[in-house]
């Protein structure tokens, strides 16, 4: 599955990321890569987070790969739907592509062109369930080490169970 998200649409839509994004927008742009690269490495998901420059004065469409996050910011005149709508047609007949954005239209466009829809309340939702699943592992895996037997290596233990037999019939 390749998740394409609008970036700023899907700040915008989680609150924790807009109030960080309020005081700080190039801190809330990290936190969304940073939340998005550990998401990745749990589901294998490839990940692309466009993000608008369509504003900025002679800006060049530039991509970059950080923590295994395609991030692009679009160039001067070219919204991050222009460079979704645009990837999603010329690639979504070789690849499942799901696009992350709450714009009615674009939603539109993209299944007209053969992509799959996100909201992004659903991929906040997959996001918090996953980080509590791995805190409910993480948690598993602490109470288990209580015990000694849970951190040797199993031929430890069968060796152990051997010398043991061999003082029990001493």
């Amino acid at each position: 599955m390749h998740l394409m998200v609008d970036g700023y649409n899907f700040i915008n839509a989680w609150s924790k990321l807009k109030e960080i994004a309020k005081d700080d927008l190039e801190v809330a742009r990290k936190k969304l890569i940073d939340i998005l690269a550990d998401f990745s490495g749990y589901k294998g998901y490839r990940i692309t987070v466009v993000f608008d420059s369509h504003l900025v004065r002679g800006a060049q469409r530039r991509k970059e790969v950080i923590n295994d996050i395609e991030v692009v910011f679009t160039k001067e005149g070219e919204t991050a739907d222009n460079y979704i709508e645009k990837y999603v047609y010329e690639n979504a007949k070789y690849e499942s592509i799901a696009v992350v954005t709450s714009d009615y239209l674009e939603q539109l466009m993209i299944l007209g062109n053969g992509a799959v829809r996100m909201p992004p309340r659903e991929l906040i939702y997959e996001i918090e369930n996953y980080k509590k699943e791995l805190e409910k592992k993480t948690n598993e895996k602490i109470r288990r080490k209580d015990r000694l037997e849970d951190t040797l290596d199993s031929s430890i233990l069968e060796k152990l169970e051997k010398f043991k037999k061999r003082l029990d019939q001493a």
